[in-house]
This record gives C-alpha cells, sequence and structure tokens, in this order.
C-alpha cells in the first residue's frame, strides 16, 4: 500500500465522523494504515482516496461494513468495570423491582461489542429474580455498529480464558462446555439478548419506549465533545424518569452540561 498522505487521512477521518462519529486524531494516521493494508491491497487500490471513492460509491453498504469492521476497536470482557454490575445488582434491580408495576424491564447495552456485557446483566437478572423471573420480561437489547462483533456475539461461544474470571456457579448454571477450549451460554441466556446494529449518528432511533437502564460505555472516547453531548441528549431523551446511564470509567459527563444527575463515577441517573 502507497503511504496515506495527511490530505488522505484528513478526507478519510472527516467521513468517518460524519457517518459514524469517530474522531480519528492525526495520531491514528498509522493505525489506520495497518488496519486497512491488506484491503486496499487485496482490492487493488493504490491509495485511501481511491478507496474511499469505492466505500462511497458501494450502494449495497456492504463496503462501509467492511470497513467498520477495519477501523473500530472491540476490545471488552465478562465482568468489565465490576463496580457498574455489582451496583445494577444490589441498587437498581432493586429499585427496578419494587418500582416497575407491569414487570417490563427495558435495558440497552448500546455498545456491546462482542456480548459481554449484555450476556453479564443476563446472568445476573437470573440470578437475581430466581423463579420469579418467569413473571417479568427481562430481555436486553444490544446493539453495535459492527456486523462482525454482533455475528460472534449472538453465538454465545467463548473461550475459557475469557469466562475465567466469572463466579462458579454462572459457569456450572449458563455455559455448556463444547471443546477443550470453548464453552457455549445456556438457550435461556442467549435468548434474553436481542442483538441488532444501530449508529450512533443515525437522526432518529427506531425504539417506542424509553430504557430503565442504558449501558453506554467505553464508545464515546472515540467522540469529540460535540457529538458526545449530542448523543448523551438523545440517550437522556429515551430514559425513563429514574433510570440509569452508565459510561465507561475512562469517560465522564460536564454537570453543567447534562440533564442527568451524577451517581457515582460512570454512573448518572435522570431525575
Amino acid at each position: 500500500m502507497n503511504r496515506i498522505t495527511e490530505q488522505e487521512f484528513k478526507q478519510f477521518s472527516e467521513y468517518i465522523k460524519l457517518h459514524y462519529g469517530i474522531h480519528l486524531k492525526a495520531e491514528k494516521l498509522s493505525l489506520v494504515a495497518s488496519r486497512l493494508n491488506r484491503e486496499l491491497a487485496g482490492r487493488n487500490f493504490n491509495n485511501l482516496s481511491d478507496y474511499l471513492s469505492y466505500v462511497v460509491a458501494d450502494r449495497t453498504g456492504q463496503a462501509a461494513v467492511t470497513l467498520l469492521d477495519k477501523i473500530t476497536t472491540n476490545y471488552t470482557f465478562f465482568m468489565r468495570e465490576p463496580a457498574h454490575f455489582y451496583f445494577f445488582r444490589d441498587k437498581v434491580l432493586p429499585y427496578l423491582a419494587s418500582t416497575v408495576k407491569d414487570k417490563d424491564l427495558r435495558i440497552w447495552s448500546a455498545a456491546c461489542s462482542s456480548g459481554e456485557e449484555p450476556y453479564t446483566l443476563a446472568m445476573m437478572i437470573d440470578e437475581y429474580f430466581g423463579p420469579e423471573k418467569a413473571q417479568w420480561d427481562t430481555k436486553i437489547l444490544a446493539t453495535d455498529i459492527s456486523n462482525q462483533v454482533l455475528e460472534i456475539a449472538g453465538k454465545g461461544i467463548y473461550t475459557k480464558d475469557k469466562i475465567a474470571a466469572l463466579p462458579a456457579a454462572w459457569k456450572l448454571n449458563y455455559f455448556r462446555e463444547l471443546d477443550g477450549e470453548q464453552s457455549v451460554l445456556a438457550d435461556r441466556i442467549r435468548n434474553e439478548v436481542i442483538f441488532r446494529k444501530l449508529n450512533f449518528m443515525d437522526k432518529v432511533f427506531p425504539f417506542k419506549r424509553k430504557f430503565q437502564v442504558i449501558f453506554c460505555r467505553n464508545v464515546m472516547i472515540y467522540f469529540d465533545n460535540k457529538t458526545k453531548y449530542q448523543l448523551i441528549d438523545k440517550l437522556y431523551d429515551l430514559t425513563e424518569y429514574g433510570g440509569y446511564l452508565f459510561i465507561g470509567h475512562s469517560e465522564s459527563l460536564d454537570r453543567n452540561a447534562t440533564r442527568f444527575k451524577y451517581v457515582m463515577p460512570a454512573v448518572y441517573r435522570k431525575g
């Protein structure tokens, strides 16, 4: 692949930011080059501009899907930032159990990557409600922009090292060993999570009802402030009064710039 010029990278990063909200800083040039090298070489493109023109011209949208899968970082693991999950178990679930009269939980994992976050929530909900869970609608919506990770997530198959840190009871009750290296989630947990593709830059999100809990963690670090607070405003409007927003510990909200109320590090509430 030919060397990417600064002008080409500027054009490319402006396209990515406009369509997907991701802010690629100048220092990411070499990272983008390394991730796209094989794709450009395989399609015989001599430069990034020609490749971008191909992506824009592709009416099927598949080229854009491939591009996103190449440049996005889908790093996650079970019980990531565990304080959030303990707070969800000890504070949020009791609150919901006592206040949600129609027994319809609406929880959104808004950047679910390969599924560890929503599946962790599903196992926690199953354990919390126990035999009473059958009386509740506890399905979790999980969205991501990447088709590749959504496909992985839907299978619910994880290597032993990925589930090693989970409680022994969870591994026993919620996983079935496939071979010496992999385990698959029980159907009753996999069926609790609905995976869908969603772009945060869409003007309108296709939700008819508001959520009591939104997990939107470790994705806004890729946005500039304007894009970040536009998303936060959307999330606020999609949150029930008294509902919770969880963001990543490496992220924070200016309390003077958001309508959410601070609860604890990386946890906010509406109302």
